[in-house]
């Protein structure tokens, strides 16, 4: 108990001084969240969470104090490839499937076959994948992913402790403390954010530890608890591919349309936004807990996925796209022309102004009729330069559209 305390003030602090030290490199390589528009955010805080809660577990584990065993072992192995699966998506633009299927090659190694069964096994990898993915794009606000994960945190920790899983629970409040320190400088407005790296872990590591800790129990109510200690993040997806399947836009293609956008929407703030999902996430996590413990029925969940429902549906009216845009080729600009030069000869009528799309050329001498040419040649004999008195040009006409206003042209 002791070492659990020191263990959790431990990882709080230690992750508040890695964001803050990891801002600044992060900064100067350029490695910003790209969903930002207004203010430089680094994406190095996720980093500071994986290294505060894997230095701190595996001290505690090295030393003896609090072991974590051999399953708890490879759990945070496997976290920590996802993490590292995430860096570098943040540092380059890695395609959907590689985080998909690195996620889920690294599920497999975590989930409980021997208690669960093949079937239900393969079920919880796609399972912790769904959710890894699902923080992933809960992290699309300041401070939002990081509050419901220390709400779920808390929540899997305590069922672990139902089920005397000393070692995952000391993890997880080791986690819960570490996204805490983090929080210190994600608050809204943020100076650092979670990025791939740590929003893949957080999922990866919360759904692993239900998985393992709700293996063994009835699957039916299993899959009541596992939705409610995840129904925030499993509502933000529902409501993002709801929205963009009725609008017809690609799954995959950013937006502005998830839970904290529209709720910005609807007139609250940055930090009333956290602050209300995080109130969704307590609520949620405290039933799914209730019913893994036996405090209440399993039909409690229901509850928690019908409201989720409501929210989801009544987001929806929200107007998050704009009109839009007009396809095909954009017209030119009013007064500017398109092409430069002059319309060929014959396109339009014979001595008249420039047409469509033409440009206006310079007024110039007008050529005689039955002259032989205009395009006269730059050197003339002398007994033609001075041209009669019937090819003088008149005063107030215009230059035939077929001559080139970059040529210097002389009568002939």
């Amino acid at each position: 108990m002791l070492y659990g305390i020191v263990a959790a003030i431990t990882a709080l602090f230690l992750a508040a001084v890695l964001a803050a030290l990891l801002r600044v490199p992060a900064l100067r390589l350029g490695l910003l969240d790209r969903r930002q528009r207004q203010r430089r955010v680094p994406l190095f805080g996720g980093a500071a969470v994986v290294l505060a809660t894997c230095l701190v577990a595996v001290a505690g584990d090295w030393t003896g104090i609090a072991p974590l065993g051999d399953g708890i072992e490879v759990l945070l192995a496997a976290g920590g490839a996802v993490a590292a699966l995430g860096l570098v998506a943040d540092v380059w633009r890695l395609n959907a499937r590689f985080l998909v299927v690195g996620t889920a090659a690294a599920a497999a190694f975590v989930v409980p076959y021997a208690e669960t069964g093949l079937w239900a096994g393969a079920a919880g990898v796609g399972w912790i994948t769904f959710v890894a993915l699902a923080f992933r794009s809960l992290d699309h606000a300041d401070g939002v992913a990081g509050t419901v994960g220390v709400v779920t945190a808390f929540g899997v920790a305590a069922c672990a402790a139902v089920e005397v899983m000393d070692g995952l629970a000391v993890l997880l409040s080791v986690f819960a403390a570490a996204l805490t320190g983090f929080l210190m400088h994600n608050w809204p407005p943020a100076r650092v954010a979670l990025g791939a790296c740590g929003s893949l872990f957080a999922g990866f590591l919360l759904a692993a530890a239900a998985v393992t800790a709700r293996a063994g129990h009835d699957p039916v109510a299993g899959v009541g608890v596992l939705l409610a200690l995840n129904a925030v993040a499993g509502a933000d997806v529902a409501l993002v591919v709801l929205s963009r399947r009725l609008a017809r836009r690609p799954l995959l293609r950013g937006g502005a349309d998830h839970l904290a956008h529209r709720l910005r929407r609807l007139g609250l703030t940055a930090q009333g936004v956290t602050v209300l999902l995080g109130a969704a996430a307590f609520v949620a996590v405290l039933v799914g807990a209730l019913v893994h413990a036996g405090r209440t029925d399993a039909r409690t969940v229901l509850w928690v996925g019908g409201g989720a429902l409501v929210v989801v549906f009544g987001l929806l009216r929200v107007a998050v796209y704009g009109p839009p845009r007009a396809r095909g080729r954009r017209p030119g600009r009013a007064g500017r022309p398109r092409t430069r030069g002059v319309r060929p000869a014959g396109a339009g009528r014979a001595g008249g102004g420039a047409g469509r799309g033409s440009q206006e050329v310079r007024p110039g001498p007008r050529p005689a009729p039955g002259a032989a040419s205009v395009y006269a040649p730059r050197r003339q004999p002398a007994d033609q330069l001075a041209p009669p008195e019937s090819q003088v040009r008149k005063a107030g006409r215009s230059a035939s559209p077929q001559v080139n206003a970059s040529l210097r042209v002389r009568n002939g």
